[in-house]
């Protein structure tokens, strides 16, 4: 809906002011952060194409960008494609055009490339950051970055791309600027240009795009790979009213059509099996390898939110992970026999860190990638409750805050909490009064109505923030949690309980698990490097050896046999309600693996599966860790843990007993976890701990 008078100018203002005021602005909202006044005037004299193109878009050089694996080999590339749907300007519905103005450029067809009043606005927030946190840019500078600029994050090139898009407004008309942004832009899904998104989401050709399926691709522009409909659904849908609201305040809809927006229903197109104009290719596979689309996918959100689609897909990186393809194959293949005489949508994941480093060594994502893309050791869609398994975490946060493992606590068969509708009811897996029993002994049987009560006397926050500083990134310490945190109840993802894990194999110093070693741009220069990730201390090494003596018990004498190797290791089963889905999490102190089972459509009883009446983290889970586990450790040297120390005292408060800052990064001797393929001295003993849960460790719950 464009304005009757959408070519105001506002030389109402001397022209030299308004230059002055809009290269001040850039100056504050840029230059300031990034290098100050020498900087900015070597901006001035950045070279300025003399000859714009008027007709057509400059061709766009592309690089595939390769990524290879922790021995060098390749196992796919990020590769960019021709625009595959042309489209004409009268082919773009109106309301495509307004939802795309109303959220990136509502000033479009005032300004003339530069907007006073947007650069204005970002100088104020940059000036208050000290750093560029928004952006000014116009639809017009947005078009000549994706066309005539490189792309770096520079004030050289935020000013080039100013004074371009100046130029190019004196030779191109509102309208065809428009038209080569929708035309060229990212919407996600590998679709350039608004005719490859309308076939890609909607399998409809640009000119049958309804107001809200408009609002929707409008909104992913910002960031496909946050609020791309395929990526998170909840997230575009939230986006997509933010689109519908802009609209309807700035008048380009009624409020009729945004009630009727608002509440239409979105139907999204299947995912086709040809490639789109931006897709990954996997490498075949290798002396008898198979390839890794699961962990090439997880690598591929990683890098389109840190270097977005133009150069991930165009720029010629060289990407290398840390993925090991002899872990990989081992992973796979005790996925798959356990899998062996089954269908989906029964599913298994797997997901192997390296503790000293944080490297992702391996990743088992689903069954099969060709027939489903939801990678599980990502959480899926919405994650996946872990049931006992978290009970790990609740005792860290115990051991903390003073808690003697030797403690004793009542253990009835039930007990109620105050806090829900209007109690918590929370019943032991076998309905059993254990009477008095120690911490310890609540932990090796894994009895609820003690962990209950141990997460009541912390507090349900403490104990998210301590899984969070383990490195379980979906438990946020800020959301309120409660009492079934303890046993599970929340979402989290094979790759957090990984995490969470390693952490507590690395004596509590946590690195950043990553699946990138290296990132190389096309001439050789290092982007990022995580050949030697640095640590934190999250946690005194004293509570992290004490929880992984605890554990220990679990694998050599309670429900964890299955997951025995012959060697120490620390686990923990988890079985959720009505054993909808079953865990085995545990490490030695080269690494930490998770497995995953359960149904990747809805959660249901894993009931009557290859001869087991009902699935637990026992069976399953800890026997398909078990077999890779011995696997992968098969060459690797036997290290023991760490003999707990006495715990530190708390302190006033009762919390963080010894700051972490002042409790070494490097273990005492005894020696703590190595690099995996490193050696160390003989093992020590390791103590002898009896049951655990073996049943529905969350059952009769209430939230």
């Amino acid at each position: 809906m464009k304005p009757a008078k959408h070519r105001r100018r506002w030389w109402a203002i001397p022209r030299m002011t308004v230059k002055v005021v809009v290269l001040t602005a850039f100056f504050v909202a840029v230059a300031v952060p990034a290098g100050g006044a020498a900087g900015f005037w070597a901006l001035l004299n950045a070279d300025v194409p003399g000859n714009l193109p008027e007709d057509a878009n400059p061709r766009i050089r592309s690089y595939p960008s390769v990524v290879v694996d922790a021995d060098g080999n390749e196992i796919a590339e990020f590769r960019a494609f021709e625009l595959t749907v042309p489209i004409r300007y009268r082919d773009i519905p109106e309301v495509v055009k307004d939802a795309v103005i109303a959220i990136e450029d509502r000033r479009f067809w005032d300004h003339q490339g530069v907007d006073p009043e947007g650069l204005i606005r970002a100088a104020l927030v940059n000036f208050e950051h000290g750093e560029v946190v928004q952006g000014g840019s116009t639809i017009t500078q947005q078009y000549v970055k994706n066309t005539y600029t490189t792309g770096e994050r520079d004030v050289a090139r935020k000013l080039r791309e100013a004074l371009i898009a100046t130029r190019l407004e004196r030779h191109l008309t509102k309208d065809q600027i428009l038209f080569r942004y929708l035309n060229t832009t990212y919407f996600g899904d590998g679709a350039y240009g608004i005719g490859a998104a309308a076939q890609a989401y909607f399998a409809k050709p640009v000119s049958e795009l309804t107001l809200s399926e408009a609002a929707l691709l409008a909104g992913s522009i910002a960031s496909p790979g946050r609020y791309g409909p395929r990526v998170n659904a909840e997230t575009a849908e939230s986006r997509r009213l933010v689109v519908l609201r802009a609209m309807r305040d700035q008048e380009l809809i009624g409020r009729r059509q945004f009630l009727g927006a608002r509440r239409q229903h979105i139907w999204y197109a299947p995912l086709g099996p040809s490639p789109g104009p931006a897709t990954v290719v996997q490498a075949p596979p290798r002396g008898g390898a198979t390839a890794y689309p699961y962990f090439v996918d997880y690598v591929r959100r990683i890098l389109e939110e840190r270097y977005g689609h133009r150069q991930l897909y165009r720029g010629g990186l060289r990407i290398e992970t840390t993925l090991d393809p002899g872990l990989q194959a081992q992973a796979e293949a005790s996925v798959t026999e356990t899998l062996d005489g089954t269908s989906a949508p029964l599913e298994m994941s797997l997901v192997s860190v390296e503790p000293s480093t944080g490297h992702v060594r391996a990743l088992v994502g689903g069954r099969d990638f060709d027939v489903s893309q939801v990678n599980l050791a990502l959480g899926g869609s919405s994650g996946m409750q872990p049931g006992s398994s978290f009970k790990t975490f609740v005792l860290a946060a115990a051991l903390e805050h003073g808690i003697d493992p030797e403690a004793t606590f009542d253990a009835p068969a039930s007990m109620e909490f105050p806090g829900c509708d209007p109690t918590c009811t929370v019943n032991n897996y076998d309905f059993e009064d254990h009477g008095s029993m120690t911490l310890r002994s609540a932990t090796h049987q894994s009895v609820n109505t003690v962990y209950a009560q141990l997460i009541d006397q912390l507090g349900p926050q403490a104990v998210a923030e301590m899984a969070h500083r383990l490195g379980v990134s979906a438990i946020d310490p800020a959301r309120p949690y409660g009492i079934s945190l303890a046993l599970g109840a929340y979402e989290v993802s094979p790759l957090d309980m990984a995490a969470g894990y390693a952490t507590l194999a690395n004596r509590g110093v946590r690195r950043q698990v990553t699946p990138i070693l290296r990132v190389l741009d096309r001439h050789g220069n290092v982007l990022e490097d995580h050949t030697a990730p640095e640590g934190e201390q999250v946690i005194a090494p004293e509570v992290a050896d004490t929880v992984s003596d605890i554990l220990q018990g679990v694998i050599e004498g309670g429900t964890g046999v299955a997951a025995d190797i012959g060697r120490p290791a620390a686990g923990k089963t988890g079985t959720t309600q009505e054993y909808r889905a079953a865990w085995f999490a545990g490490y030695t102190p080269q690494l930490s693996t998770a497995v995953w089972m359960g149904y990747r459509d809805i959660p249901r009883p894993l009931v009557g599966i290859n001869g087991v009446g009902s699935v637990t983290g026992g069976s399953f889970p800890a026997e398909t860790w078990g077999r890779y586990m011995r696997a992968a450790l098969a060459d690797q040297p036997v290290l023991d843990f760490v003999d707990p120390r006495p715990l530190p005292e708390p302190g006033p408060d009762g919390a963080d007993p010894v700051p972490v800052a002042e409790v070494p990064v490097v273990p005492p001797s005894p020696p703590g976890p190595v690099p995996f393929g490193a050696t160390a001295g003989e093992p020590l003993p390791a103590a002898v701990i009896p049951d655990d849960c073996g049943g529905p460790c969350t059952r009769d719950l209430v939230p």
